[in-house]
């Protein structure tokens, strides 16, 4: 059996453990530059606010019902997460983390009732963090999904919905009521595909010829019908492979007019970026910088350029990167566009492990760069990131993204931790 262990509205419940008084009362997560809502509580959706609806037009609504708003506290996030995957591998010798809130186990050999299991994973999770999971247990991936989803959706299972405990009569009311949308893996433009040929529903998808969804669909549907029979089609993977690109990049909290500005975030982007090659052990073999002007200026046309370049042997190095990058960023820069977005790509990623030292180096010391490197990984880990960075990063930074909501870093900074009175 698998389970999956999804955190409740997981922005939202960081926020309340730290906060109690906002449990009960509606909160939202906001995204970059306090854009769109990412995460509603329980009463947010009861107003029926969807997801990624754009905050400013919210504001009316927001008054009216006393709704809380937050910016996204991505240190916060990450640092919970980390702990409740921690006590999550507690429970099992296998476990894959999906998501940044969700996560696999595999229950094989856990003695039955695999329910009194899970609300253990329950109590202790929330008792050692306060943060809400629901428990979906099922012989798949696809369906513990699915079992996920209804132990959130329906109180009577207390968080924990055990698929194969369900009687027959029970599980073919939640297969014909539940939509095909709810399905792991099939998205809103594929739910109108299959429902142009009847299939509108979960039961509809697990009753449709395999073969026949294969051809029409691929075979990524035709497997995820096959789960939902029962026949496990994905397995467990523990150690996530590897990314074959690494992409950084974000919007300005105001529109940036300066050469000066763009360089500083290129070089931010791309040691970040860096940061990320080494932590997975890769090196890239190429490099791309984009940047984009506002669309919504109707006196100045739109402008976005991109461009990449190989590198002269495969890096992994700061310094080289952000050298890289500022060059690709010095063509492509044109005055007078206000830009709202830059973003740095790296590819053609290789293992670090596998790379050839060259005859006549890029580096003239790599070893002495190499120590660098894992000196500058090893402050920034300990106290915070961006607190060693390459000069061109600049000190300023009023280009960076608005988060005029943010909560403090309870975790996460010395300074802003809870205080006990």
């Amino acid at each position: 059996m698998i389970a999956l262990v999804d955190v409740n509205n997981f922005y939202v419940s960081c926020q309340r453990v730290f906060e109690p008084a906002l449990e009960g009362k509606p909160v939202v997560v906001l995204s970059n530059n306090d854009g769109c809502v990412v995460s509603r509580s329980a009463e947010v959706k009861a107003l029926g606010i969807n997801m990624a609806a754009p905050w400013f037009q919210l504001q009316a609504l927001a008054r009216q019902h006393g709704i809380i708003a937050y910016s996204s506290n991505y240190a916060l996030y990450a640092d919970m997460s980390n702990r409740v995957m921690r006590i999550l591998a507690q429970f099992s010798a296998q476990q894959e983390v999906y998501s940044i809130d969700e996560c696999f186990l595999d229950l094989a050999g856990q003695p039955a009732p695999l329910a009194a299991l899970a609300q253990r994973i329950r109590r202790t999770v929330l008792q050692w963090t306060g943060l809400p999971v629901c428990v979906g247990i099922a012989q798949t991936k696809t369906l513990a999904k699915l079992a996920n989803h209804l132990a959130k959706r329906h109180a009577r299972y207390a968080g924990v919905c055990e698929w194969p405990a369900l009687s027959a009569a029970t599980r073919q009311q939640h297969l014909r009521e539940e939509p095909v949308s709810e399905v792991w893996g099939i998205g809103r433009k594929l739910s109108r595909s299959l429902a142009s040929e009847g299939i509108h529903t979960v039961f509809d998808l697990m009753h449709a010829d395999p073969e026949g969804l294969r051809q029409r669909y691929g075979v990524v549907v035709q497997r995820t019908a096959l789960e939902l029979r029962g026949q496990r089609c994905h397995a467990l993977d523990e150690a996530p492979a590897d990314k074959q690109q690494i992409l950084c990049s974000r919007s300005f909290g105001r529109p940036v007019l300066h050469a000066g500005e763009l360089q500083e975030a290129v070089s931010i982007y791309t040691a970040r970026a860096a940061e990320k090659l080494r932590q997975q052990a890769s090196c890239a073999a190429a490099i791309g910088v984009f940047i984009r002007s506002s669309p919504h200026r109707e006196r100045e046309p739109l402008y976005a350029a991109q461009l990449f370049a190989p590198l002269p042997e495969p890096s992994d190095d700061t310094l080289t990167l952000t050298r890289q990058a500022l060059q690709l960023l010095s063509q492509l820069y044109r005055p007078g566009p206000a830009y709202i977005k830059a973003g740095v790509m790296l590819t053609a990623l290789q293992p670090a492990s596998l790379q050839q030292p060259s005859l006549f180096p890029e580096l003239a010391d790599p070893q002495r760069r190499q120590a660098l490197n894992a000196t500058l990984d090893a402050i920034n880990r300990r106290w915070g990131r961006g607190t060693l960075q390459p000069a061109s990063c600049g000190k300023a930074q009023h280009w960076q993204m608005r988060r005029q909501s943010l909560s403090r870093s309870w975790t996460t900074r010395w300074q802003e931790l809870p205080v006990a009175r």
